[in-house]
């Protein structure tokens, strides 16, 4: 597929995904989702504005771990790489792998190595979805235990657990292929950041020698399950702020499924329409009201923008002074 034609097809998927968004929050009524947000309201915004710090400190400890012990592999260069990881995957729509290429990117400017930052970026992606599915298994038993085998929800259910049998059989086969075909990856890597992976030496080798570290790649699972637990506490403070009576239980449960489906829904730019429909779909399931829910979604986005577009000038930023730099030691190099 060429650019051009990539770049139509994204544009077209946030246009349907904006459609649906729209839909959804016209069916549950535009004057009800408005009174919702102003219950969680700007405090509730600040809040996770802040709190986005717990879950980015979580993320960029597992990535860090992975990386062999350096002086110049520090943990603030991961985190900080991390955060703009993130905003580059929820805020711009236009690239798929965008936020994996400018999250290693930020992490060689920052000091890494290239070779580092590529392969751990690739396990750490491995280890992130292996978190997911133990997060997305709890709320699927917990939809299990709520309503058991009613009719009502049995579809759900059903879809959930076939979605977790695909996802292990995708993970298996991610895992092998990093094991056995790691030239493959090589290969894709340098097609969609070909600027740095000249950098990155021997990739594979570097790969191999990754796994070879069980206990990082294990403490790394375990961070990002704690991370997307986390996350999911969060809105409940929020939500408990404002004084919504909701268990964290419940909203761990919400946030595990929603997640889940967000994740299938990776082709629609920044999950527009997906997103908002699993919030006003699941939310009542668990005694969230879809007002409340869509609420939720729309407050996370917000955050999202907050934190995301400051992250994303600064790394223009140092890309800016980096590119500056070397335009100044060229020159002078050149007289």
């Amino acid at each position: 597929m060429t650019r051009s034609r990539a770049r139509i097809v994204a544009i077209l998927a946030a246009v349907a995904g904006l459609a649906i968004a729209t839909g959804v929050i016209g069916w549950v009524g535009f004057g009800a989702v408005l009174s919702a947000l102003e219950i969680i309201g700007a405090r509730g915004l600040a809040f996770l504005v802040v709190y986005t710090v717990v879950p980015a400190v979580l993320l960029g400890i597992a990535w860090f771990v992975l990386a062999p012990p350096s002086k110049t592999v520090r943990l603030r260069s991961f985190v900080l790489a991390r955060i703009v990881r993130d905003a580059g995957g929820d805020l711009l729509p236009f690239t798929q792998l965008g936020g994996y290429v400018i999250g290693a990117r930020v992490a060689v400017l920052q000091g890494i190595s290239a070779e580092i930052a590529s392969s751990t970026t690739i396990v750490d992606v491995t280890t992130e979805l292996i978190g997911q599915f133990g997060f997305t298994a709890i709320g699927a038993a917990m939809l299990a235990a709520k309503f058991g085998g009613r009719s009502i929800h049995a579809t759900w259910l059903s879809a959930i657990l076939t979605g977790l049998a695909l996802s292990a059989v995708g993970l298996a086969a991610l895992v092998i292929v990093q094991r056995r075909a790691a030239g493959l990856l090589e290969r894709l890597a340098r097609r969609f950041a070909p600027a740095l992976m000249a950098q990155a030496g021997d990739f594979g080798r570097t790969l191999d020698r990754l796994y070879e570290r069980p206990l990082g790649v294990t403490m790394s699972i375990l961070l990002h399950a704690v991370a997307w637990v986390a996350s999911a506490a969060g809105v409940w403070f929020a939500l408990t702020f404002a004084g919504v009576r909701i268990g964290l239980l419940a909203v761990l449960a919400i946030e595990s499924l929603v997640g889940a489906v967000r994740s299938a829904g990776f082709f629609a730019p920044m999950a527009v329409g997906v997103q908002e429909a699993a919030y006003s779909l699941i939310g009542p399931m668990f005694g969230l009201p879809a007002e409340l829910a869509l609420a939720v979604s729309l407050i996370k986005r917000a955050t999202s923008l907050t934190v995301g577009v400051p992250a994303l000038v600064l790394w223009q930023a140092s890309e800016g002074r980096r590119a500056l730099s070397v335009r100044r030691q060229t020159s002078v190099e050149g007289t």
